[in-house]
């Protein structure tokens, strides 16, 4: 029989090899983390019930999807120790986009009864050692391509925000962030200088959309060299665009329509007249008559399934880009009827759509219901 002291070393040798190495945290699984009281959402304040989906899951950690490239055995880590600010919502870029959700919430409206509760939450990603690890992950040898260009874009989409905000935390979490800001930035216009083919796809890697959120964030920065890049690109790649296969759309797990947000990236870099002029070869098929059904909304059968419930978000991103591509013509286009008609079609499924009761869906589609209920994309009139 083993003595007292030989047991104590054993048992003191097995809680020491389950302990996290020195220095560092041990993630603490979500559902072992108690929920924060959120206020109740106001009677018809659609944004309400958006803020509650994004602040339920910026700090969750799983489920998770890493996009993850392992140099070795010690990469293979949870994601809350690889990316420390955007880890939750299931993957990073939805974790990025959750972020802006809840900035672009305090900036619309400020009687929010959720601003307490999203301060703190923002506060507790946006701090500098969060930050720095971000940075380190992205500079890891073969991660170039992480999350670019969607969740980059995104990224820039939150420095836009924060840079257009008043509330007094805005202006520190800019100075915080900005280190990355500024890496992505770099990255991005090295990447242009090799991207020699558009991406057409109607998922994460398409240019079209991503372009279009990196030029509003060259906008509102000023960066002309960025805005004159992208710009650049964006007419090398779809200034001779003909006759679009809408008729093709959407694909089965399409989020974003690639007819649809090429034209709402090109009104971007087009003047108002040439815009409409290319835009009656692109999409000949837009009807003059004010119909909405020349485009119907997207099918969803199964809103469990993770890339199913894709075509929610197609009709949610249909609907600002339709939006978008309006607001850019002339008034008295009489393309004008049409387009607004199918938007509202859209935008009236696709925010029927964002529910809390699957999380295949929710941890997303409420930034993308923001996006296009507060009308981020289009410039007041």
């Amino acid at each position: 029989m083993r003595g007292l002291g030989t047991v104590l070393v054993i048992a003191l040798a097995a809680l020491t090899a389950c302990a996290p190495p020195a220095g560092e945290v041990e993630a603490v699984p979500a559902e072992s983390v108690a929920e924060t009281a959120l206020p109740e959402a106001r009677d018809g304040v659609v944004t309400d019930r958006f803020a509650r989906l994004a602040l339920s899951c910026i700090h969750r950690e799983y489920p998770n999807k890493i996009s993850h490239v392992l140099n070795s055995a010690a990469d293979a880590r949870p994601a809350r120790e690889l990316y420390p600010a955007f880890y939750g919502c299931y993957d990073w870029h939805s974790s990025v986009h959750g972020h802006w959700l809840l900035v672009r919430i305090l900036n619309m409206d400020a009687e929010a009864p959720f601003r307490p509760v999203i301060l703190e939450a923002l506060g507790k990603s946006f701090t500098a050692e969060n930050i720095a690890g971000e940075l380190a992950y992205f500079q890891g040898a073969d991660r170039a391509s992480f999350e670019r260009p969607y969740g980059t874009a995104w990224f820039l989409q939150l420095m836009t925000e924060l840079r257009e905000a008043d509330f007094p935390e805005a202006a520190g979490w800019v100075e915080t962030l900005q280190p990355l800001e500024a890496f992505i930035r770099a990255q991005t216009l090295d990447w242009l200088t090799k991207l020699v083919y558009p991406i057409r796809a109607g998922t994460h890697n398409q240019t079209a959309f991503a372009f279009g959120l990196m030029l509003d964030w060259a906008d509102a920065t000023g960066d002309a060299e960025f805005r004159a890049a992208l710009a650049a690109k964006s007419l090398a790649f779809h200034a001779n665009d003909k006759d679009c296969p809408l008729s093709y759309e959407p694909s089965g797990e399409d989020f974003l329509s690639p007819c649809l947000m090429e034209a709402d990236l090109m009104r971007r870099v087009l003047p108002q007249a040439e815009f409409a002029a290319w835009l009656d070869s692109f999409l000949p098929q837009i009807p003059r008559d004010g119909s909405a059904e020349w485009l119907k909304p997207g099918i969803v059968l199964d809103p469990t399934d993770g890339k199913l419930v894709h075509l929610d978000g197609v009709n949610l991103s249909r609907a600002w880009a339709l939006e978008g591509i309006a607001a850019a013509l002339p008034a008295d286009d009489t393309r004008v009827p049409a387009l607004v008609a199918a938007a509202a079609v859209h935008k009236q499924t696709g925010i029927a759509s964002v529910s809390e009761a699957h999380y295949a869906g929710s941890h997303w589609l409420a930034s993308f219901a923001t996006y296009l209920e507060t009308r981020r994309g289009i410039a007041p009139q």
